[in-house]
């Protein structure tokens, strides 16, 4: 039985959703890939999936071009015939959705994680096109086969009071989920580095990385000792990416080190004592702060959707303001002057994360929502024996 896994980048598809290709193929199902070329489709071929391109342009917003590229995805359905559709991000679900409606895949399962730039950013393209949206998701998200996960309650709220789909068609599924075997506590293996902090993400201004930027080098002035770290790359596809020159000046004014992508987080996570992410933004639930929290680290986020969800203030962390550095700056002193204070949110981290958020229980509950619309599922043995890579 062939599932199309489908987003906006074979990148998010590698580090996202490879444990959920790998979960579904232990159920008996072939998996495909779809995502614009890149870097990571070679090693989502190397893990044994198939993969494929398509000739998607993130910024683009031309209609012949994009009425071409919604042809060629619907001629990728037709000629695999999935039995179900999965897609990611709005650009995806609404695109795949409609081809996979015009061909007959009447299973279509949609994540979104949040609504995304287009209904986050105030500038003049944004609000024109933002009706738009609106009207190719209703298309999208509609008919009984259809099924959208959200992972924070705030998005259900947006959704349901935006009118985007039915109500009874939603499932809350709180992220993408976390391997707790692999990112778990550790002992520091040089107790002499000095305090360390990392914000972990795509390197946009909406990601608060600027506020981050700033708050240490306030910390820095005041005296205090801190390795603020920030681990990701620009996003070129993304109007809000922070210029490569800004990154270059902060990296020459000393507050931050600036790592590029980081390939192992796990490794990386073990010399970190606390884990940031300013977002201006809601967010699904954020992988870097599950991460985080998973490895028993304390957690600083900003009071939005998604970050609420896995960071609760004074218990296992500490809530700001979005765009409010002082605030940012003041949490990031409070953490790094008090080693027990970290040390208990630290371990309240890890026990959220046990609890909710362990990937084999939103694996179980997701390949549920699959069974909602193929009820086949329910009886189908997984064939260890099969050879989905082909």
């Amino acid at each position: 039985m062939k599932v199309i896994l489908f987003a906006n980048t074979d990148w998010y598809l590698y580090n996202f959703r490879l444990p959920l290709a790998q979960y579904l193929r232990t159920q008996g199902l072939d998996v495909l890939f779809l995502s614009p070329p890149g870097e990571y489709g070679s090693r989502l071929r190397e893990a044994g999936f198939r993969w494929q391109s398509i000739p998607m342009n993130r910024l683009s917003i031309n209609p012949l071009r994009e009425l071409i590229l919604l042809n060629h995805i619907r001629r990728v359905y037709a000629h695999e015939r999935p039995k179900l559709a999965h897609h990611f991000t709005i650009k995806s679900v609404v695109y795949g959705s409609l081809a996979a409606r015009l061909t007959g895949t009447n299973a279509r399962v949609n994540a979104v994680t949040g609504l995304g730039h287009v209904f986050t950013n105030t500038g003049v393209k944004a609000r024109l096109l933002r009706p738009w949206v609106r009207l190719l998701l209703r298309l999208a998200l509609g008919g009984t086969g259809s099924r959208l996960i959200l992972q924070n309650p705030d998005d259900v709220h947006s959704f349901k009071q935006g009118r985007l789909i039915q109500p009874e068609f939603i499932r809350l599924i709180r992220g993408s989920g976390v391997d707790t075997e692999r990112f778990k506590p550790t002992a520091p293996t040089d107790p002499t580095r000095p305090l360390t902090m990392l914000l972990a993400t795509r390197l946009l201004w909406e990601k608060g990385v600027g506020e981050y930027v700033t708050a240490a080098q306030q910390l820095r002035e005041a005296g205090l000792s801190l390795n603020c770290l920030i681990a990701g790359q620009p996003d070129p596809g993304n109007p809000a990416s922070i210029p490569v020159e800004q990154l270059k000046r902060w990296q020459q004014q000393g507050a931050v080190t600036l790592l590029g992508h980081v390939a192992d987080m796990a490794s990386l996570l073990k010399q970190v004592d606390i884990m940031v992410l300013p977002t201006n933004y809601g967010e699904g639930v954020p992988r870097s702060l599950l991460e985080g929290a998973a490895c028993g680290l304390p957690l600083i986020a900003t009071d939005v959707p998604g970050c609420r969800e896995i960071v609760q203030h004074q218990h296992n962390g500490l809530l700001v303001p979005p765009r409010n550095v002082d605030a940012l700056a003041n949490a990031m002193r409070q953490l790094a002057e008090n080693v027990q204070l970290r040390q208990q949110m630290g371990a309240a981290s890890r026990a959220i994360v046990l609890e909710t958020f362990d990937q084999e229980t939103v694996f179980q509950q997701t390949f549920a929502v699959y069974q909602e619309l193929l009820p086949e599922l329910n009886s189908t043995e997984p064939d260890a024996t099969e050879d989905h890579s082909a």
